[in-house]
């Protein structure tokens, strides 16, 4: 009988990324690839530490594994144990510690775990990295979406944010492993590649003959066979007239732009350590509606940072508000131990933390629900992403908004006409046009 691993994955992209890649180096090895509620031979949990409650529910997933079956072998990864690998390490049941790099070695250690050699915290020191690490091209049986990793580090610093101290310098992919790896996808059925990265704007920064992030979108436009290609994160001071040049003249590049903002304070973005005004983010958005027809935008938004009294909170979120953005990812500011944030006074309350948030979101739903509005009426382009046994089939548009059609026959993987009927939730329920 196959040995069983099962996968957890908490965090960005990125993670998932690696996590697709580490389950198909199991897979070489002859694993099978079982539910996380399952009783399995392996465990391994890909954790986040960006906030405390990431780093909560890794430490949770840890447990669970541990109960389910003790006898298992349970290997924990991803940037809490770089951060923290004796923390991990000292949590009962871990056999494998591994940290940001080293996922090629993780069938071995495992195995060494299982055959009853001791325990092993293989971290490497991030700081000493200086090339991008190349895992299995992942081609995913039934998914019409794969992320292709192209660039890992960042050395902004913010003072809120760890991920400098996981992630280690700025690590590009050269564009020719980036191009196989889109092809492979390609052919074997995956219809959007979504381009992600720790730092992505960044992406050939580190190469001596490049290309840039724009250059590279030109080449994997040439890719035969894909549909869409979209960004993730990409920082306002790096979306540049080049890549908004691409989005607006290309049918395969998504006009979707997912543009990090954190507060439209501007005293709060000073000491956030952020590179920018809120004034110059308003630019960098109006700039984008100049260039590109109808693009979803959306941005990362954090409320109660240290020092962000209640007018500054109003502030920033007016300032969001008066964005008419598609949608926001909001979150309270949480302490990340060796941070310069974790140190500043006037650290706010939790009650009042928790309050803003929810102010953040319900405007989030608010944006989202008047966005997907616009196209009521209208014939929006889906992607058909999977169906149900109710025959209920759900997608996205371009710009990134959920689409939900009673068409048992939608055909997954392909791109549809549809209809939208009416808008529920930030949702456009719709008809499919023949």
């Amino acid at each position: 009988m196959a040995r069983t691993v099962a996968f957890y994955t908490l965090g960005c992209k990125v993670n998932q990324y690696e996590t697709e890649a580490m389950a198909e180096l199991f897979a070489r090895r002859g694993y099978r690839v079982v539910p996380f509620r399952d009783r399995a031979d392996v465990y391994v949990i890909n954790t986040c530490t960006v906030t405390g409650t990431a780093a909560q529910k890794s430490r949770q997933a840890i447990r669970r594994a541990v109960r389910t079956n003790p006898e298992a072998v349970v290997a924990v990864t991803g940037c809490y144990p770089q951060i923290a690998p004796q923390e991990i390490a000292a949590i009962p049941g871990v056999r494998v510690v591994l940290g940001t790099r080293g996922h090629g070695a993780i069938v071995d250690l495992v195995e060494q775990a299982a055959a009853g050699g001791p325990a092993v915290v293989a971290v490497e020191d991030i700081e000493k990295a200086r090339t991008f690490e190349e895992l299995p091209v992942v081609a995913a049986a039934g998914r019409t979406r794969a992320f292709l990793k192209v660039q890992e580090g960042c050395r902004e610093f913010c003072t809120f944010c760890i991920v400098p101290y996981a992630r280690g310098p700025l690590r590009s992919r050269a564009p020719e492993k980036v191009l196989e790896e889109a092809r492979a996808l390609v052919a074997a059925g995956h219809r959007e590649l979504v381009l992600t990265g720790t730092h992505l704007g960044l992406y050939g920064r580190d190469l001596p003959d490049g290309p840039d992030l724009a250059g590279l979108v030109t080449r994997l436009l040439e890719v035969r066979g894909l549909v869409r290609l979209r960004l993730s994160s990409i920082e306002p001071l790096e979306v540049t007239p080049a890549l908004l040049e691409l989005m607006a003249s290309s049918p395969v590049l998504c006009p979707h732009l997912h543009i990090p903002l954190q507060s439209g304070d501007d005293s709060t973005l000073r000491r956030m350590g952020r590179r920018y005004t809120a004034a110059q983010y308003a630019a960098v958005i109006e700039n984008v509606r100049r260039a590109v027809p109808e693009p979803g935008i959306y941005a990362d938004v954090m409320v109660g940072f240290p020092g962000e009294d209640e007018e500054a909170f109003r502030r920033s979120y007016r300032f969001v508000a008066s964005l008419e953005l598609a949608g926001l990812h909001v979150f309270k500011y949480s302490p990340r131990a060796g941070t310069p944030a974790a140190g500043f006074k006037e650290q706010v309350a939790p009650a009042v933390k928790q309050s803003r948030l929810e102010a953040m979101l319900a405007l989030d739903r608010t944006l989202r629900q008047i966005f997907a509005a616009r196209f009521l009426n209208r014939v929006v382009e889906v992607l058909v992403e999977q169906t149900n046994p109710e025959g209920l089939a759900t997608g996205y548009t371009p710009q990134y908004v959920r689409v939900s059609l009673r068409d048992r026959d939608a055909p997954v993987g392909e791109v549809v006409r549809v209809l939208a009927d009416e808008v529920e939730n930030g949702i456009i329920k719709g008809t499919r046009c023949e």
